[in-house]
């Protein structure tokens, strides 16, 4: 089956970037191909579930409903194992033993190079400007429940990993959907089930993990440096050259570059957006009100409180990836005794990334009033929300947005350097191992491909494809959840009993 459908892809995937290119010195005319493609993608991945103004998206309310139920499937396990997490993170439970390519904290970080990214810092300022800060509920509650989301993918993806020949692993949900889908006897649906996501994904990972990270970045940069609004084409060859440094020592270079650089660019940003908040902290009430009434009665905002949600969720999904199926791949490749011990480890990703991170930068967004200012229109209608933030930053101290800028650009290049892994092994499912260089040069590309398109259609492009790589994996989420409950059902039993604790006294932890 993979061999029929390959040729057929490849030319798929290549043809849009070839013919991007070959128009490539005509910005106008690369930004109209990305509208025409969107158009395309669009009509295909999405429809509206919801009658009425509001328009809810298949894909969206596919990742409200699995998130709450799988939350409540497991017991609220997103708020039960949070400290027991944080011992597996700090290596309590690391062993000789474990088989793996990289550490669970590495993993985690890596997944989090991944989604800490622009969607942190520009989806959010779109998702507040388009709402309204009640927007800022409903990502809250979405990185709650997409916590339990991101623990079943990743206990899959650590179930149904393989060690390949070359010492590599393929883990994620092209594993968990072909060989789980096997198991049920439905094999031929499986397998292309894996296929269409692992298409998705080199797709997202072109848009979302690459396109929009640079573009964005580019927004924010050019405030700062004028330079590169006349030749933005600089910029991206910049990246594209820091980029390549990391992605062609593969997983385990990545994971020390994002263990370097994901910290760091965390707390530089937070300690911007405390700096903000405090000299606002007399507003602070006032904003939290706004935020909360603004959930359950906003004014002025297409679809009410339908469309609020949907903007908060949307933004959610983009940032946190929760139930996407993308940090299943970066966590297939960790170092644990038991499956489900790193599905507790990835808890923290939708944590720290949507309801630590996103809610900071809601609150500077809120807090300086930027998102509904008439001057800043213009931002907003462009999709800039990285820019929108900056000059969030500069209403309190005329130098902040050079801050923001360095962290933008962070941001962005760890979520590329991820992303650009995950890309490179839906790439190489279905391609071969062989091929896996191809992928990288054409991702390279694409980073200077991004500076010369608008940021709206990288956003459309994006979340079309991101959100479209949720449908088959929570088809595997569902049809695989008691394989999860079972293993979790075990390990709890284990830990209570002390077995697990026996194991690091009696050495056989590190």
């Amino acid at each position: 089956m993979k061999q029929l459908f390959r040729p057929i892809i490849l030319l798929s995937l290549l043809l849009p970037a070839q013919l991007a290119f070959a128009q490539a010195e005509s910005a106008p005319d690369v930004d109209a191909f990305f509208g025409s493609l969107n158009g395309y993608l669009g009509s295909v991945l999405f429809y509206d579930v919801m009658p009425g103004e509001a328009e809810v998206p298949f894909i969206v309310a596919w990742l409200v409903v699995g998130a709450v139920y799988l939350t409540c499937r497991f017991g609220f396990i997103n708020v039960r194992m949070m400290g027991h997490a944080l011992r597996v993170i700090r290596g309590k439970y690391q062993s000789p033993e474990d088989r793996g390519e990289v550490s669970p904290f590495q993993a985690l970080t890596t997944a989090l190079s991944a989604t800490v990214g622009l969607g942190n810092i520009a989806g959010v300022a779109i998702a507040v400007s388009i709402g309204g800060p009640g927007a800022t509920f409903w990502m809250i509650i979405a990185g709650f429940f997409g916590m339990t989301s991101k623990f079943t993918e990743v206990t899959l993806a650590q179930m149904y990993r393989e060690f390949r020949s070359d010492g590599r692993i393929m883990g994620g949900a092209m594993e968990y959907l072909s060989k789980g889908f096997a198991e049920k006897g439905m094999a031929g649906v499986g397998r292309m089930l894996a296929i269409l996501f692992a298409v998705l994904c080199v797709g997202a990972s072109f848009g979302g993990g690459n396109a929009f990270q640079v573009s964005q970045a580019l927004g924010a940069v050019q405030n700062e440096l004028p330079f590169f609004t006349t030749y933005p084409w600089v910029f991206g060859v910049f990246m594209a050259g820091a980029v390549g440094l990391v992605i062609i020592g593969g997983i385990k270079r990545i994971a020390h570059a994002a263990e370097a650089v994901v910290p760091t660019m965390v707390f530089i940003y937070l300690s911007a957006c405390l700096w903000i908040i405090i000299s606002h902290a007399t507003d602070i009430p006032a904003a939290v009100m706004s935020i909360i009434t603004g959930a359950f009665a906003p004014t002025a905002v297409a679809g009410g409180v339908v469309g609020v949600i949907v903007q908060g969720f949307k933004r959610a999904a983009f940032s946190s990836e929760a139930g996407i199926g993308s940090a299943a791949i970066a966590h297939s490749a960790a170092s644990v005794r038991y499956p489900i011990r790193q599905g507790f480890v990835a808890l923290y990703e939708p944590f720290i990334d949507t309801v630590i991170i996103c809610t900071m930068t809601a609150l500077v967004i809120v807090l300086t009033g930027v998102y509904n200012a008439p001057e800043h229109h213009a931002l907003v209608e462009a999709s800039k929300g990285a820019a929108l933030t900056a000059v969030a930053f500069g209403s309190v101290i005329s130098w902040f947005p050079i801050i923001l800028s360095i962290s933008v650009v962070l941001f962005a290049y760890s979520t590329m350097i991820s992303w650009s892994y995950y890309g490179e092994r839906c790439w190489t499912y279905v391609f071969g191992e062989r091929f896996s260089m191809v992928y990288r040069i054409i991702f390279l590309m694409f980073i200077v491909l991004a500076s010369l398109v608008s940021a709206g259609n990288i956003l459309d492009f994006s979340d079309l494809l991101l959100l479209g790589m949720a449908f088959p994996n929570f088809l595997a989420l569902y049809l695989l959840q008691g394989k999860v409950a079972a293993a979790l059902k075990d390990y709890l039993a284990r830990l209570r009993s002390g077995e697990l604790d026996r194991e690091v006294i009696n050495g056989d932890a590190i």
